[in-house]
């Protein structure tokens, strides 16, 4: 094989390469704001809010319900998958909670919220 073919086939082995790993990494989902969350579990629906702030794919935030209080968040965004936790206390429990969903064509989240050992559910999100 010649020096300019085994060059020419080195450069479109590297250009396929580059090309596969710039479409496999997607830019994180734009999820910053003030969302208002709808919460299902067994317990029944709770409506609390969070408040998102992102700096690249890291988040920060804070979050607000009746049911589990007042609690800063750290989370991140990967793609449109969007993950959040923080920690709270709820009937004398302290609880570890998150939320992982993803962000939906029409701009919603919707996914599935961890309370620990307390169980779990779904949740939906409508930005304001």
């Amino acid at each position: 094989m010649s020096a300019t073919r085994k060059l020419s086939l080195a450069v479109m082995t590297m250009t396929t390469l580059l090309t596969t790993i710039g479409l496999s990494a997607q830019a994180p989902a734009d999820v910053a704001g003030d969302w208002a969350l709808t919460v299902e579990t067994d317990a029944g629906t709770t409506t609390p809010s969070v408040v998102l702030e992102q700096d690249g794919a890291d988040l920060t935030g804070h979050y607000s319900s009746e049911t589990l209080g007042e609690a800063d968040v750290t989370g991140s965004v990967t793609g449109n998958e969007v993950r959040f936790s923080f920690s709270a206390s709820a009937q004398g429990f302290d609880l570890d909670v998150s939320y992982t969903g993803m962000l939906q064509d029409d701009g919603a989240l919707s996914g599935q919220i961890s309370l620990g050992d307390a169980g779990g559910g779904t949740f939906t999100g409508k930005r304001r």
